[in-house]
């Protein structure tokens, strides 16, 4: 039911989040998939990698102040409302994509620990989740690879959601969520 107390948009908060995060994780994933022009083992390699951690872990902390955010803040009806059908898969797929942003920032901080290394975040490391354990590493790697992939599904289902939203059934679903 919607609330008639609620805005008509997002709060500034919740929007230039919502946008920092969508940066950072488009950054995110072009370090990864862009390090192979690179050497193995080669200084520029390593630099994308050490930005991939500390990005991937900024996106981290932004999830859990983004989730605070909007624990405080009402959230906007769609006008015209939307069938249920729609909300309850809107909630499914946002829990998802929420989902994928904490727990590929945790296999990845487990993974480099699991291999021997300490996660770098602007300037310090993180402490360790994980013991040595190469066997270990390669599964996190795995699950951290494979949840990474289905992410760019989650994302591309989260875009044309969006923007079907906005030219196919013409409510405000996007308008919602723009910066001013």
């Amino acid at each position: 039911m919607p609330n008639s107390f609620a805005p008509p948009r997002y709060s500034t908060p919740v929007i230039a989040m919502h946008w920092l995060t969508v940066l950072l994780v488009i950054a995110v994933y072009c370090l990864m998939e862009f390090k192979g022009i690179y050497p193995k083992d080669s200084p520029e390699r390593e630099a994308m990698k050490m930005w991939h951690f500390t990005l991937g872990m900024t996106v981290f902390a932004l999830t859990w102040l983004r989730l605070l955010l909007r624990a405080r803040s009402k959230t906007p009806p769609i006008t015209p409302p939307i069938p249920q059908w729609q909300r309850t898969l809107s909630m499914l797929t946002h829990g998802l994509l929420l989902a994928m942003l904490m727990f590929l920032p945790l296999t990845g901080w487990m993974m480099v620990n699991a291999f021997g290394n300490n996660v770098p975040f602007w300037g310090m490391e993180l402490p360790p989740l994980a013991v040595a354990d190469r066997a270990a590493g390669l599964r996190m790697k795995e699950l951290h690879e494979t949840i990474a992939s289905l992410g760019y599904l989650l994302i591309g289902l989260h875009a044309i959601a969006a923007l079907y939203h906005h030219h196919v059934m013409k409510d405000d679903t996007l308008q919602r969520m723009r910066p001013r």
